[in-house]
């Protein structure tokens, strides 16, 4: 049995040839993605044009990532139940709406109402691209060229954040860095109309407003309380009393989903299958890698070696065309070598690279000690993420691709944002004035992401191996 292998071979539901679909569905990521990090070099522009308070314009990066991530199962299921072309298009509608809202704004609550309309826009687009390409591409080499291709734009899209805000910042003004996504979203509206069939995937059935309400609740407390803990430390009500009450929402979850409900936003019956179970848990694991990876190393150049905002941008984006590069490559081996050779060469990356990393210091130069570990991290991060992602989404029904769609990305999005937490207290601990003390912290972090390459790497035992038919 392959690891790798897809549902029953069906007709592709979609009216416009396979480019254009594989286009669409990268394209979508690439705009979602490229929206979470864009914004941060524009937040001191946007800070003195709008007169924000410091702890209110964290709520410009806060308010997107918090109803992406909590809103991505729901997002997902509605793929299923309403079809793919349906929630891509009302998802590019609503985050274009949202887009031109955020970039006409004249006060702080304008701005974070729209930054939270694109969180929600961007939750029903990011699991129904994955809808398409299960539902678009069931040859097995076919599917996983665009597993590797959506990979791929995402990373890119994370970043060209920084290197696009900061030359739209400066040479036109903060406002353009949400009113570039209304034309982009129109032109993918009309392609998304013209390439995807309106048949539905999934079963007629109601939404599960019970499993919705509890979970999409359950996420976004967990995440919001684990967002605070930055400012205000684990203990503190302010973190513990959201966390407690996101866990028990879940556990709730999860008892509806199980025992009460005819039509389960989040059939528990998916979990049967080891590849949703193990590729899942792997995807919460690598959303601390890919922060250690991207976020810190940037902290790392600019306050460590006193790069800018766009020079850390540009120092990164080899990592990025690495990263593109071997995505890409890794895709084209997955169906002969299956998913667990690639993960443990990925890791293998990883427990190098990051170890080579935690040895930079305050005089250490960019190419010998941040270029050449961050480039064998890319290549771990082109290994590991397209396959982990063919893992979580192989061997599911088609009327279900949806909701797993947004039960990987929920897992990697969690993962990043716990891994934030864990890793910014880490670092913050080691870390009390200067330089030296500086690169102290962001080496212990690096410490503790090797750690999480070892994790990944047992984790993926629980893979079944890989046999030739």
């Amino acid at each position: 049995m392959k690891d790798t292998r897809t549902a029953p071979q069906r007709a592709r539901p979609h009216a416009g040839p396979a480019w254009m679909i594989m286009a669409l569905a990268c394209a979508c990521q690439f705009m979602v993605i490229l929206d979470a990090s864009i914004v941060n070099v524009a937040l001191p522009s946007i800070r003195e044009d709008l007169g924000f308070t410091p702890t209110g314009l964290a709520w410009v990066v806060n308010g997107y990532l918090l109803t992406f991530a909590g809103f991505m199962l729901l997002g997902g299921r509605a793929a299923d139940l309403f079809g793919p072309r349906r929630m891509l298009v009302a998802g590019l509608l609503l985050f274009s709406v949202a887009s031109l809202a955020g970039g006409l704004a004249t006060a702080p609550q304008i701005l974070v109402a729209a930054r939270v309309a694109q969180g929600v826009g961007a939750a029903m687009l990011a699991p129904a691209t994955l809808a398409v390409i299960n539902t678009g591409f069931t040859e097995e080499h076919a599917r996983a060229r665009a597993f590797g291709a959506w990979s791929a734009s995402g990373g890119v899209g994370g970043m060209a954040g920084a290197v696009a805000g900061g030359a739209i910042t400066t040479g036109l003004s903060w406002r353009w860095v949400f009113l570039i996504n209304v034309p982009i979203g129109v032109v993918l509206i009309v392609v998304a109309m013209m390439s995807l069939a309106g048949a539905r995937t999934g079963r007629r059935e109601p939404l599960d407003l019970t499993g919705a309400v509890t979970g999409t609740a359950g996420l976004a407390a967990l995440i919001y309380g684990v967002m605070r803990s930055a400012d205000h430390g684990w203990t503190s009500v302010l973190v513990v009393g959201p966390v407690v009450a996101g866990l028990l929402l879940l556990v709730v979850f999860t008892v509806v989903e199980a025992r009460f409900s005819a039509q389960p936003m989040m059939p528990l019956r998916l979990f049967r299958i080891r590849g949703v179970a193990v590729g899942s848990g792997m995807l919460l694991l690598f959303g601390g890698i890919a922060i250690a990876m991207w976020y810190f190393t940037s902290l790392f150049l600019q306050n460590v070696l006193g790069f800018s905002a766009l020079q850390a941008g540009l120092g990164q984006t080899p990592a990025a065309v690495t990263f593109m590069v071997i995505a890409r490559w890794a895709a084209a081996l997955l169906p002969r070598t299956g998913v667990r050779p690639l993960v443990l060469a990925g890791c293998g990356c990883f427990l190098a690279g990051f170890g080579w990393l935690a040895q930079a210091h305050a005089d250490s130069g960019y190419v010998t000690s941040v270029l050449g570990p961050t480039l064998l991290i890319a290549v771990g991060i082109g290994l590991t993420f397209p396959t982990l992602m063919a893992a979580a989404t192989a061997d599911v029904p088609e009327g279900d691709a949806g909701i797993i769609g947004g039960l990987a990305q929920t897992a990697n999005q969690v993962g990043g944002s716990v891994g934030l937490a864990v890793l910014a207290t880490a670092a913050g601990a080691a870390t009390q004035a200067g330089r030296s003390s500086l690169a102290a912290g962001y080496d212990r972090v690096f410490l503790m992401a090797s750690g999480l390459g070892v994790a990944i790497a047992v984790v993926s035992l629980l893979l079944p191996r890989h046999r030739r038919d």
